[in-house]
């Protein structure tokens, strides 16, 4: 386990553009911040502000162009593709806006997705799955697949996926964009249990004002410069 004196998350001087045609486009600049084991992190701003890639860098789905991100003690800029993939299944949960179920899978087979990459065994694998679906109430759900379930358990089906390998954060892109209010309600206010009871590290994407006040702490981005936001 991390030390709680030491940021999980520490990124140092990243930037990152893209190519389009022979142009390069920025999108990151300079961005250098930490966060601390439990925290549960908004970001914030406009679209095409580079919230998302910022989200993907920490999770190490994209590669920065200069800089370090450190996370959980590890410098992932350094890692091998290899590497970065193994890393990334045992210690990032991603939680997205449409959930990303898999339709022909029961709830209880798509949480058991990320644990075929490790080394459980089938009992240790069931094991892991009915407690992460207990946790978000859906165990009376198990067999059901996405297309019998409302959006709300469909996310919680999702959340429960994330969780199963035990990560050391989750990274959540939009995850009450595709709910109602009352589902939406119900999603965030699980993901406060995971930070407030499992000391989870929770890293949002949000554009909704109401969702980013159910985090500790709300960061914009402008124009791939990150700032703080006040009150």
């Amino acid at each position: 386990m991390t030390d709680r004196a030491t940021p999980i998350v520490a990124l140092r001087h990243v930037s990152k553009s893209y190519r389009r045609g022979n142009q390069v486009v920025p999108v990151l600049e300079d961005i250098t911040f930490d966060i601390d084991q439990g925290e549960f992190l908004a970001l914030m701003g406009p679209s095409g502000s580079g919230k998302s890639t910022l989200l993907n860098l920490i999770a190490g789905i994209d590669k920065a162009d200069s800089g370090s991100i450190m996370v959980g003690g590890v410098d992932i800029t350094r890692l091998p593709e290899k590497d970065l993939a193994s890393w990334r299944a045992a210690s990032v949960g991603f939680i997205f806006q449409f959930y990303n179920l898999i339709p022909v899978l029961t709830a209880f087979e798509n949480v058991e997705l990320p644990l075929l990459l490790t080394g459980l065994s089938r009992r240790e694998r069931q094991e892991h799955v009915m407690t992460t679906l207990s946790l978000v109430n859906l165990a009376d759900r198990m067999d059901h697949y996405p297309s019998q379930l409302s959006g709300g358990q469909q996310q919680r089906v999702a959340i429960a996926r994330a969780m199963a390998t035990d990560p050391d954060i989750l990274v959540a892109d939009e995850p009450t964009g595709d709910l109602d209010r009352v589902s939406a309600a119900e999603i965030l206010a699980l993901m406060e249990r995971l930070v407030a009871e499992f000391g989870k590290t929770i890293i949002m994407v949000t554009h909704d004002p109401k969702a980013a006040e159910h985090a500790h702490l709300m960061r914009y981005l402008e124009k791939g410069i990150l700032t703080d936001v006040h009150p």
